[in-house]
């Protein structure tokens, strides 16, 4: 078994280069997802007893279990005589987001492990038989795996930012009641979740990239 000896030849080679894409695009993955914190924040007043607009706020983040996100009024205020902290957001997209953010760190971390081989033991992949077809098969599969993950982050975006959008006034009990006045402020943008959606174009070009150079046959000149 050769020793590690580090060779940066291959990541001159789109058999590295490529790695490395998935290694970036799994970092920006499972850190624009999971580090994500949002608030919405909704004006409310109840004329003649309070006729200046209050406001309320509800925090959510990953993992979005919105359902658990509850309404904060002001420290101290009484709003409307409404206890608003017995009411939540809508939906649960906890297991669509943990889903995507799991596999992105297992993508990360066998980029890692695949770089090092590439950089480490350059002479121990080329002569062996084994570790092409399995670094090819496991390429493949989280290609599809990456697609799959990202479809349904992305329906579950999709839903997220209705659920946090102006509709949510239509769905609070008390902003139903005609002297509750409620209006919807602002909410957090998720400019930083569409980049996590389309992370994934970077993985299913490095699996196109495996098929197209036909990486089982013997390695292009200058990879040595």
């Amino acid at each position: 078994m050769s020793g590690f000896q580090i060779n940066l030849n291959p990541l001159k080679e789109p058999l590295g280069f490529i790695k490395v894409l998935e290694w970036i695009a799994s970092i920006f993955a499972f850190a624009t997802c999971g580090g994500f914190k949002g608030q919405i924040e909704m004006q409310v007043s109840c004329p003649p007893t309070i006729t200046e607009n209050k406001t309320i706020t509800a925090t959510f983040g990953y993992p979005f279990r919105l359902n658990e996100a509850s309404f904060q009024p002001p420290p101290g205020v009484n709003i409307c005589d409404v206890n608003w902290k017995s009411y939540v957001l809508i939906g649960d997209y906890s297991s669509s987001a943990q889903f995507y953010v799991t596999f992105a760190v297992f993508v990360f971390l066998y980029c890692i492990a695949a770089l090092l081989l590439y950089v480490g033991y350059t002479s121990l992949y080329l002569d062996s038989r084994k570790l092409p077809m399995i670094d090819f098969v496991v390429t493949l599969v989280a290609t599809f795996l990456w697609l799959v993950s990202t479809s349904a982050w992305a329906k579950a975006l999709t839903d997220i930012k209705i659920a946090t959008g102006h509709n949510i006034v239509q769905e609070l009990s008390p902003c139903k009641k005609k002297e509750v006045l409620c209006y919807f402020g602002s909410v957090t943008s998720m400019g930083s979740l569409n980049v996590s959606v389309i992370d994934f174009h970077c993985v299913a070009q490095a699996g196109m990239q495996w098929h197209d150079l036909g990486t089982l046959q013997p390695p292009p000149p200058g990879f040595k």
